[in-house]
């Protein structure tokens, strides 16, 4: 059974060691890259790698309680900013134990809802968020479809 574990030092050069499929890294930024911002911004950064026995099998961030749009100070989101999967562990159910994960917190803290982004195309990740239960809003950040899942 996977579980979730903070960086530390005992693992963050392994987490920054993780790749994904060659095919997906337009589509994902590096572990490295994650754990510098979630550095610079640690009050909504939520930095977890996943691992199952020994071993590392992914990286996920989450954020809490940032301000969306800033003309509307209700408009508080939450949701998983970052997943990469490792290559050699993908299709067995480590995105769906992430992204469950990322909404087991958000109903935690009192979330009804959870946010996420991905870059639209074909060969994005669109179909996996589609399948775990977002759906587009309508809105985009940076170029991105931004997705909601409901939670019950």
């Amino acid at each position: 059974m996977p579980s979730l574990v903070k960086i530390t030092p005992d693992n963050v050069e392994a987490a920054c060691r993780l790749n994904v499929r060659p095919d997906q890294e337009r589509f994902v930024s590096p572990v490295a890259w994650s754990l510098a911002e979630a550095y610079a911004q640690p009050e909504i950064a939520w930095p977890r790698v996943i691992v199952e026995g020994d071993d590392i099998t992914g990286f996920l961030m989450g954020f809490f309680n940032i301000l969306w749009h800033p003309d509307r100070p209700d408009d508080l989101r939450s949701g998983l900013w970052r997943l990469n999967i490792a290559a050699e562990y993908q299709g067995q159910g480590y995105g769906r134990f992430a992204v469950e994960a990322i909404c087991g917190e958000a109903r935690r803290r009192g979330q009804d809802r959870v946010f996420t982004t991905w870059e639209p195309g074909a060969e994005g990740p669109e179909r996996f968020y589609l399948k775990l239960g977002f759906r587009p809003t309508g809105e985009t950040s940076g170029g991105q479809v931004v997705g909601e899942r409901l939670l019950s």
